[in-house]
């Protein structure tokens, strides 16, 4: 099995969405900036998670992503199933080792069952709780007026030249 850093990203990214399921779809953008991961990097990870059904988006102004349909019963296991480019291995697949039989795969097996039952118990649902009863405070997100909504207020401008021909005679000085 692997466990990487995209795989922590990727948890860490839908906690916060967990946190905040109540309010608005989180633009990408707001969660890169709020965990210091650079937003390409969040498409990549996102993009696999839409594709597993674990997140929805929603495009547009005010768009963003929001937890898959399952919700509720979305676990560590489902994120790092969906995140990790090769299916999860078991096993050591070192051929540095040799041909010979692998005296350790029982081993491995045994970890990986182990921890994938573990991860199977762990609910998103449950580490945002957690987060909340450490005292997280979710902050709602200002919401920019940006766009054709946004008018800017034009002030009348106000000149101390004249407005016409004649006016601007009288106040051209005669020349003689």
């Amino acid at each position: 099995m692997r466990l990487s850093t995209r795989g922590r990203f990727a948890i860490n990214a839908m906690i916060d969405l967990a946190l905040r399921e109540q309010g608005n779809p989180v633009p990408l953008s707001d969660l890169a900036q709020r965990h210091h991961i650079s937003l390409s990097y969040l498409e990549q990870v996102f993009a696999k998670l839409r594709q597993h059904g674990l997140v929805e988006s929603t495009r547009g102004p005010g768009g963003g992503y929001a937890l898959g349909f399952r919700g509720d019963s979305i676990t560590v296991a489902d994120i790092i199933a969906a995140i990790e480019e090769t299916p999860l291995e078991m096993g050591c697949t070192d051929k540095a080792q040799g041909d010979g039989p692998d005296l350790t795969q029982d081993l491995w097996n045994s970890l990986h069952s182990t921890l994938m039952a573990h991860m199977q118990t762990i609910t998103l649902r449950g580490l945002a709780q957690e987060q909340r009863a450490k005292g997280f405070k979710v902050q709602e997100r200002k919401v920019s007026k940006r766009g054709i909504f946004a008018r800017l207020k034009a002030e009348p401008i106000r000149t101390s030249a004249t407005n016409s021909v004649f006016a601007l005679a009288q106040v051209w000085p005669a020349r003689s």
